[in-house]
């Protein structure tokens, strides 16, 4: 039987943020007895919470949200553990040697670390495992499509690099993953589809895997 498993952080009021970026604010700007009805108004970033980052994130000249080649976000998905590795660790091409095997051009990884427990820690946005410039560098001659992440940004020192190196191989990167251990399977069908935004740089995301679908690529 088919399951599907949200792998979705929550939007409320005054989430936490990474710290540059835009306040998150959910407000009621109508009610049943004001209005007749309920409605909510939502102000965040386009890399609030569970995201994906399309190349205009950190090229001007780069492929917009709305551009994005959509098979990169859903399909199948191989989960990678990484669960024991430490806060702050620097993922290198080495830690990859085990899954070699099963990463090849437009795979779809995700990479489970647990580390959305952290949130909304203070430490959940500075001390998770990163990505490091080799391992970005190694990825995108492998031509992967996508790459998901359980931490809020591929790395708190080296962002920019990295950004650069994953985006600039069109690899769409998915940021703010949660519950990935809820996950039976090696590898799922995944969705992460993102609003359908004009010329901008990410999206806010649903994303969700579905387990022992019968036919997915």
């Amino acid at each position: 039987m088919s399951r599907i498993i949200d792998l979705t952080l929550p939007i409320y009021n005054n989430a936490p943020t990474m710290p540059l970026d835009p306040k998150c604010a959910v407000t009621v700007y109508h009610t049943i007895d004001s209005m007749k009805y309920n409605i909510t108004q939502l102000i965040i970033s386009t890399h609030h919470g569970t995201h994906l980052d399309a190349p205009y994130h950190f090229f001007d000249s780069g492929r917009t949200v709305d551009k994005l080649d959509l098979t990169k976000c859903v399909g199948k998905a191989e989960i990678l553990n990484f669960t024991h590795i430490k806060p702050k660790y620097n993922l290198m091409p080495l830690d990859f040697e085990p899954y070699k095997s099963r990463i090849g051009a437009g795979s779809r990884i995700l990479l489970r670390t647990d580390w959305w427990r952290k949130f909304p820690q203070k430490k959940y946005f500075s001390d998770g495992p990163m990505i490091s410039p080799q391992l970005a560098m190694w990825l995108a001659r492998k031509k992967i499509a996508m790459i998901g992440l359980e931490t809020p940004g591929v790395h708190p020192v080296e962002w920019e690099k990295v950004h650069k190196i994953l985006l600039g191989a069109e690899i769409v990167v998915v940021e703010g993953l949660a519950y990935l251990d809820k996950l039976k399977n090696n590898s799922v069908f995944f969705i992460a589809a993102p609003l359908k935004i004009k010329g901008r740089d990410g999206s806010p995301i649903r994303a969700m895997a579905i387990e022992n679908m019968k036919a997915y690529k």
